[in-house]
């Protein structure tokens, strides 16, 4: 589950509640290890820009300190011809830009007619990829010295398009593995990509 860092200290204690009482915490390759009374374990995976679990002690109050903070962070949504990109300061976009572009849908016919439309589809898919690479490269290349990381969501085949483009390379160096789940980019999409790029993402394992 994704927790929004404004709640995870609410959550911590639900937790505790929940599961006989304060858990032992130490810290392990992926994040923080909550291991509950009970024999329930959580692990508190850092959210993107926050140091990893070699850089923060095992304690819970340096983390949620650290998934509070407020993060500049790169965002970069990409779903069939629809590209938006932006910059979030903490809570607040700062830098928006969205594009669209007509891709067309896979088709059932077959044979000659089926191979000209894949071929016209994948120029439109590589049209629609070259747009979301010139807007990446005006908006979060220039930011690339100030921000935390960079977080995509939407089809991982469209971003990973983008970011090959080589002027990019250091945008994609600060890429996280996170992919957000996300419908087709609008304004709207972007700005609820904020939450969900700055939150701890909780692994729960039962006794």
């Amino acid at each position: 589950m994704d927790v929004p860092p404004a709640r995870l200290a609410r959550w911590l204690d639900g937790f505790a509640e929940r599961h006989g009482g304060s858990p032992e915490v130490t810290a392990g390759p992926d994040g923080l290890r909550l291991a509950a009374p009970d024999g329930t374990v959580a692990v508190l995976h850092p959210p993107p820009g926050v140091p990893g679990p070699d850089d923060l002690p095992a304690d819970l109050p340096t983390f949620l300190a650290a998934a509070e903070a407020p993060r500049r962070l790169g965002l970069l949504l990409a779903r069939k011809g629809a590209v938006a990109v932006g910059v979030a300061d903490g809570d607040r976009l700062v830098v928006s830009k969205v594009d669209s572009r007509y891709v067309q849908g896979r088709t059932a016919a077959g044979g000659w007619s089926q191979q000209r439309f894949a071929r016209r589809r994948d120029n439109q898919a590589k049209a629609a990829a070259a747009d979301g690479a010139e807007l990446a490269v005006r908006l979060l290349l220039p930011e690339v010295g100030r921000l935390d990381s960079v977080v995509a969501g939407g089809d991982r085949r469209a971003v990973d398009t983008i970011l090959a483009d080589r002027r990019l390379a250091p945008v994609a160096a600060l890429r996280v593995e996170r992919l957000l789940d996300v419908p087709e980019p609008r304004h709207a999409v972007l700005v609820d990509a904020i939450s969900a790029a700055r939150a701890v993402r909780v692994l729960l394992r039962d006794p």
